[in-house]
């Protein structure tokens, strides 16, 4: 099984971009494209805000 999405845009992207390649509309299978990339900065500025984060609560 596939990874499980982290976010809400990801999983999004995951389905348009399903929906897209099943019924053969490529501006939808893009769309889910981006929407997939835009999740996955969208986790990546989370993990660096969480380390940052991490930094400044330690004693």
């Amino acid at each position: 099984m596939a990874d499980a999405p982290r976010n809400p845009d990801e999983a999004k992207g995951r389905f348009k971009e399903a929906a897209g390649n099943l019924t053969g509309d490529e501006d939808l299978e893009n769309e889910g494209k981006i929407d997939k990339a835009v999740g996955g900065v969208k986790d990546a500025a989370d993990k660096a805000a969480d380390k940052v984060k991490d930094v400044f609560r330690k004693d």
